[in-house]
């Protein structure tokens, strides 16, 4: 009888154990941070001086209510591990000899392959100037990250994507005008224009929300 209750017993304490690593802070949100802010700051911005780094939440910033504004902006719901409501965003603000020139924020958009890292660098006034994927997977990732590629993105904003569907790639003007390099791969094209999207949408309501919330600041301004 002992040698049945033993295992059963450990059998439930390793799932508990588990379990509680699981909501601890060791597994908690994960958030997109440039690799090499750094270089990355300097490659985006080569006039910059410095960067200081906030960081926020949906959950703290602005809770359900964000949470629900920013679904609606994007047209379509926030899920899965990417896109959780805790998960710290990092909001690079680029200065030069002590002026604000510009932001780089990027987000992980969940991907056929696992999550793809789009970084956008934009201007004060949420102009994309550069657009940058650190990391994707997957057998057509390096088409997607060809210049050429992220050259279609330069001078969009949020005003052009209101307009464009999501989840079902449809829409009018400027973002329907981007070329998919790869056919084949319309999925993962969808999932690169969404997270564009979201990546804006975050960046707007971000920005807009920074002077009142006094965010956690990081690198300090060099």
């Amino acid at each position: 009888m002992q040698r049945g209750i033993l295992p059963f017993y450990a059998a439930v304490a390793a799932f508990l154990l588990i379990m509680r690593l699981g909501s601890g802070p060791a597994w908690g949100a994960i958030g997109c941070d440039l690799n090499d802010p750094e270089r990355d700051v300097k490659r985006f911005f080569p006039k910059s001086t410095g960067y200081k780094v906030d960081t926020f939440e949906i959950q703290k910033s602005g809770g359900q209510q964000l949470l629900y504004k920013i679904q609606a902006r994007l047209q379509d719901k926030l899920h899965g591990l990417y896109e959780m409501i805790d998960v710290p965003y990092t909001l690079y603000v680029i200065n030069a000899n002590k002026k604000k020139i510009g932001y780089i924020h990027g987000v992980d958009q969940k991907g056929r392959y696992g999550a793809i890292e789009i970084f956008l660098s934009l201007d004060l006034d949420e102009r994309i100037k550069a657009f940058y994927i650190q990391k994707m997977s997957g057998e057509y990732a390096g088409k997607f990250r060809d210049p050429e590629f992220a050259k279609q993105f330069i001078g969009l904003t949020i005003g052009d994507f209101d307009e464009f569907d999501v989840i079902t790639g449809q829409g009018t003007g400027k973002v329907v005008e981007i070329k998919n390099p790869v056919p084949e791969a319309a999925q993962e094209f969808r999932h690169i224009l969404r997270g564009t999207k979201k990546n804006l949408i975050l960046v707007n309501e971000f920005v807009r929300m920074a002077p009142v919330l006094s965010p956690k600041k990081g690198a300090p301004a060099k």
